[in-house]
């Protein structure tokens, strides 16, 4: 079997893909617009500061022959966005939009298909139309990653945020995508010949799919690295908490500024992201209540986690959280919700703590528990860490090389 995978601008459960592929023996090209490869162009380009962002592209050097770039685009989407020319990257009309990168990729894949004797096609959300549709015309097999939950079932669950939290509506920007973007991908969820996704709520979302569609199969993403060994001391001091994300009230934050502003001096909050929207006056009022650091490098980001003792992640609709695992990666326990990823990875008061979504209450009687039981910190804490050495990257990369040549394999499937 040999199969195409394509991603735009690529990420780590992305990388970690490629590689499961590869070392299975069954990966015959990695389509994506810029990679960088030791010693290459774009790798000493990151070792200067206005390019320093090139390097999240870095690929080993063994996957180099099997890479495919088309990297004018998307180099010129970042450093637009490095240097704030807008206009070239606005979703409608930039040259540069992320949503312009998608097509073009899809389109270049499509032709590679048409070109290429390959098995399957294994494309993301948002990326996939047109490289689905020329793989129908030669018999090619659609594998289709959707890594966030179902857009219907967005809305089901979030559009009454706006009238119990009306003052935060500002930062509920996701419904803003057009009726042609939203039927491009309820088309390619139709031609998919098998779906994965890394939870089980966005396995769960899909039941808001009207027809009928491939077999879904679940695989959790991995782990980064973890610490080996971490201690804890939280005896006489407030227990330190850190969100880390977007500021949206999609991830509950209006609901965890008001839980821990009830905990009073009990808690130390810092938060670590950027707005959605600047024009939402309670989210700018909270945030000069508590450490508020706009933007950090990944490394840095985990050594913030491991100096606090516990990460909220209060999601309302979340395809997984990577923020999750690399906490829990630190040693850093997650109080986290059902709608996200923590079902799949968190027993609850073992290694990390789940909530009901949007449950202020509940997200307080959690950390009023811990505040008067600083020990569960501790436990926990140690506990997902031996959770996250079992499931380093190259696990997801091997599992779902493995469940794709097992769907190959089987005559009820595919």
């Amino acid at each position: 079997m040999k199969i195409i995978i394509s991603h735009p601008t690529s990420n780590q459960n992305n990388r970690a893909a490629v590689k499961g592929l590869y070392s299975a023996g069954i990966l015959e090209n990695f389509h994506t617009t810029l990679a960088t490869f030791p010693g290459g162009f774009f790798d000493n380009l990151s070792k200067f500061n206005a390019f320093k962002d090139f390097s999240r592209r870095r690929f080993d050097i063994e996957l180099k022959p099997y890479t495919k770039t088309h990297n004018i685009g998307e180099a010129g989407r970042i450093l637009a966005s490095k240097f704030g020319v807008n206009s070239l990257i606005s979703k409608k009309t930039g040259v540069f939009s992320i949503d312009n990168m998608y097509t073009n990729l899809d389109k270049r894949v499509a032709q590679q298909i048409k070109e290429k004797c390959v098995d399957a096609i294994y494309a993301y959300e948002d990326g996939a139309f047109y490289s689905f549709n020329q793989a129908k015309k030669c018999n090619v097999k659609c594998l289709y990653d959707l890594p966030i939950g179902y857009w219907k079932y967005a809305i089901k669950l979030l559009q009454d945020q706006i009238s119990i939290w009306p003052e935060w509506a500002p930062t509920l920007t996701g419904f803003s995508d057009s009726q042609e973007k939203l039927s491009r991908k309820d088309a390619e969820l139709a031609m998919a010949d098998r779906i994965f996704v890394a939870s089980s709520f966005t396995a769960e979302s899909l039941k808001e799919y009207d027809g009928n569609l491939a077999p879904v199969e679940v695989i959790p993403y991995g782990f980064p690295k973890a610490i080996s060994t971490r201690s804890y001391s939280i005896k006489n001091r407030p227990l330190k908490l850190l969100f880390v994300g977007g500021l949206s009230q999609r991830k509950g934050i209006a609901n965890m500024f008001a839980a821990v502003e009830k905990l009073g001096n009990n808690v130390e909050l810092t938060v670590v992201g950027g707005k959605i929207s600047d024009d939402c006056k309670p989210l700018n009022n909270a945030l000069t209540k508590h450490n508020y650091i706009p933007s950090l490098p990944h490394d840095k980001v985990l050594e913030l986690m491991r100096h606090n003792d516990v990460l909220l992640f209060p999601s309302l609709f979340e395809g997984f959280g990577l923020v999750i695992t690399e906490a829990m990666s630190q040693g850093t326990p997650v109080i986290t919700t059902n709608r996200t990823a923590g079902p799949d990875l968190i027993k609850h008061n073992v290694n990390g703590w789940l909530i009901d979504a949007g449950s202020t209450q509940a997200l307080q009687e959690c950390l009023e528990n811990l505040i008067k039981n600083p020990k569960q910190v501790a436990d926990a804490g140690k506990a997902a860490l031996e959770t996250a050495k079992k499931r380093p990257w190259s696990v997801y990369g091997d599992e779902l090389a493995a469940a794709i040549l097992r769907s190959d394999n089987s005559k009820n499937d595919l």
